[in-house]
């Protein structure tokens, strides 16, 4: 069953390639995603535990799959996000050119994503990621307008560069511990040198952190987002850069262990790298004009959250850092997919919105909910990961460090709004007397309109029903810190 979640998306981007018509690949490609939400679901509820080996070059070298609860939340998550943004992709990539190249590679990333989700262990995890950035490159080069090429360059420069980081660890990791599966609580033998292991796991970190835009490996985010089209935007931000945070959790958790990192030097480095890149990106998306590089520093931001989140080693920080991925894929989604909206009718820059509010009501409107998640303000979702992420602070014991840790969330918070808050003021109300024309008509079809209402509506009902999912990430949390 899992390897069908791998093998699906893959070989259907072969089969969308091979299709001569456009409306047929859009559906097919419509298609595909649908069956992987069931399939990732079924795998979530039925498939744990199970382990596949789908190859072993030698002896300790296996890639397999094993699926387990958070690599199946991570897989599901992916794609659910995947089938709207499929559908809206269907009507907008008409715009954009080439669908047959773009959906061959968007459902391709969607298979190697999931294999990186339901990877067994580190080495598998890292064939994956790889692979997660060789398909997803096409997509942010995919316009060829001037400028995507450079970009393209610095995506596939600082993922390579970060990925090779993870490879010098994972040297280290086949001598300590070959093929040791991903375990809670880490695999590492005793009989390893801690100061040898701090320093692996800090090359390690910092190298798939580069995909999730830690600074300073962040710089790739702002480049790619402007010139990719916007539904790739939408799962770059929302769902492929949750591949860097995935690769930490399982290091923290799954290879090293808390016990290790916890007071180190590693530690403390990593919380510091998280909100000097948490106060970074706010502050650079509050002074960037440009509205999707806006968004793109919004998202180096974002997802600083959670990696501080993550070496807060709290169960409160963890479970926060948790929902900050979840909240954060639904609000990105909306807010790029609105982006692209925005695009077609001409408006690039943020001073160019006024009044857009009347012409694309529901785009406006679905951005304007994001924006209070994003934000963190309730009951929307990203009031709660926020709320989660203080608390975390302040009970991980970590002293002035955690109380500077919540004023930089503050401040971020203040930032978020300064930069988004605007935006929403001036497309709904443009000013006494002024009726401002969108450079060109856009029409809002069922096809665009319903899976930004999707996103924009997910960013506050699993936040107004939190029971369950709470008390999943409660366990999950305290089989990844017991006693905690």
């Amino acid at each position: 069953m899992a390897l069908a979640a791998v093998l699906l998306p893959l070989l259907g981007s072969v089969a969308i390639y091979a299709i001569g018509s456009g409306g047929a690949r859009r559906r097919l490609a419509a298609a595909l995603a649908a069956a992987e939400v069931l399939l990732t679901a079924a795998v979530a509820a039925w498939g744990r535990g199970e382990a596949l080996v789908l190859f072993a070059p030698a002896p300790g070298l296996a890639f397999s799959l094993r699926p387990d609860a958070l690599g199946c939340a991570f897989a599901l998550l992916a794609a659910v996000v995947w089938l709207p943004v499929t559908v809206y992709a269907a009507p907008y990539m008409s715009h954009e050119g080439d669908e047959r190249r773009f959906f061959t590679f968007f459902t391709a990333t969607l298979g190697a994503l999931v294999g990186a989700c339901l990877a067994a262990d580190m080495l598998s995890f890292y064939l994956f990621f790889e692979g997660v950035t060789l398909c997803s490159l096409p997509l942010v080069i995919h316009t060829r307008r001037a400028g995507s090429l450079p970009a393209g360059v610095q995506y596939l420069g600082y993922s390579v560069f970060g990925a090779s980081l993870g490879l010098v660890g994972l040297f280290f990791l086949q001598s300590w511990c070959p093929g040791a599966a991903f375990t809670p609580g880490g695999v590492l033998p005793g009989t390893v040198p801690r100061e040898t292991a701090l320093v692996v796991a800090f090359l390690m970190l910092l190298g798939f952190s580069a995909k999730a835009g830690l600074f300073p490996l962040h710089p790739w985010l702002p480049a790619a987002h402007p010139v990719a089209p916007s539904p790739a935007s939408a799962v770059l931000s929302g769902i492929i850069t949750k591949s860097g945070v995935l690769a930490a959790l399982r290091l923290v958790f799954y290879v090293f262990g808390p016990d290790l990192l916890r007071g180190s030097w590693v530690q403390t480095v990593f919380l510091g790298l998280g909100l000097t890149t948490v106060f970074l990106g706010s502050m650079l998306a509050y002074k960037e004009p440009v509205l999707k590089r806006r968004l793109a520093y919004s998202s180096v931001s974002q997802l600083a959250y959670v990696l501080f989140g993550i070496f807060l080693l709290d169960a409160a920080g963890l479970a926060g850092a948790l929902l900050q991925v979840l909240f954060h894929a639904f609000a990105k989604n909306a807010l790029f997919l609105a982006a692209g909206m925005l695009l077609l009718a001409g408006v690039r820059r943020a001073d160019e919105i006024r009044g857009t509010g009347k012409a694309l009501p529901v785009t406006m409107w679905c951005f304007a909910l994001a924006s209070l998640s994003l934000i963190g303000i309730p009951p929307a979702g990203g009031f709660v990961s926020k709320w989660y992420l203080c608390l975390g602070a302040l009970e991980s014991g970590l002293g002035p460090l955690a109380w500077v840790g919540v004023a930089v969330l503050l401040v971020s918070a203040v930032l978020t709004a300064g930069y988004l808050l605007p935006l929403v003021r001036d497309a709904f109300f443009p000013g006494k007397g002024e009726t401002p024309q969108l450079p060109q008509p856009v029409r809002e079809g069922a096809a665009t309109a319903l899976p930004m209402c999707f996103f924009a509506g997910m960013t506050i009902l699993p936040a107004l029903a939190l029971g369950p999912l709470g008390r999943f990430l409660s366990d999950l949390a305290g089989t990844l810190l017991p006693g905690t």
